[in-house]
């Protein structure tokens, strides 16, 4: 089973194989993009948990497509990978919106350990422990867990990582697309029927007017007022 998904930005094909080989024998699901404009269409298309982004790329270079994707409410943390090397660079990437910065050449170990750092804080921008969704109900960020009435509510994987892309996109319509390939892994089969009964137990616990189908489109869930 993966263990998230990642977005690869690298124009180097070589170093591009390598990364994404490495990471997929570690248990990650890759997407690779070879340039700018290819990597901002994918953002478009599917959910990541984690952006590897190289900055001097055709098309967008990484600075400008990651400062585009903040704007439009990207939270993924992410990480360049450049060979820019000055003070100035570094600024430039973190105010862009990145969470870490790897020069190249690098130890793919390396990676993986900053990664994982990020990876370990699903909500990383948010330094809060708790969301609180109504006066009796909490979502436990750092363990993904929902509480009602202080009482910890029981729930399957699938239904655990369903609430989890609801959190992260509050008030955001997630398309059926996304949400199949943020609950099932590529060798299964996404199937409507479970995808509405984990919405139907959600919504038993969260309100049935939390989660908002919109027709011909997916589901949005409604944050706190």
């Amino acid at each position: 089973m993966k263990k998230a998904n990642i977005l690869l930005l690298e124009d180097d094909a070589n170093l591009n194989d390598t990364i994404t080989e490495f990471l997929e024998d570690q248990g990650y699901s890759v997407t690779p993009a070879y340039n700018g404009y290819e990597a901002e269409e994918k953002l478009y298309e599917s959910r990541f948990d984690l952006l590897l982004l190289d900055v001097n790329t055709p098309g967008i270079n990484g600075f400008k497509l990651l400062k585009e994707a903040r704007a439009r409410k990207e939270n993924a943390p992410a990480i360049f990978i450049t060979s820019l090397g000055s003070v100035d660079d570094l600024e430039k990437g973190f105010a862009s919106g990145c969470d870490d910065y790897i020069r190249k050449p690098f130890v793919l170990k390396e990676l993986l350990i900053r990664m994982e750092t990020l990876l370990a804080r699903s909500f990383y921008h948010d330094k809060k422990e708790y969301i609180e969704i109504d006066d009796v109900t909490k979502y436990d960020i750092h363990n993904n867990r929902l509480i009602v009435e202080g009482k910890l509510v029981p729930m399957g994987n699938k239904e655990s990582k369903l609430l989890k892309l609801f959190m992260q996109s509050a008030d955001e319509v997630l398309t059926h697309e996304q949400i199949y390939a943020h609950l099932w892994d590529f060798d299964e089969e996404p199937s409507d029927t479970a995808l509405r009964t984990y919405i139907k137990n959600l919504r038993k616990n969260l309100g049935k007017d939390r989660i908002v189908s919109i027709k011909k489109q997916g589901y949005k869930f409604t944050a706190q007022e």
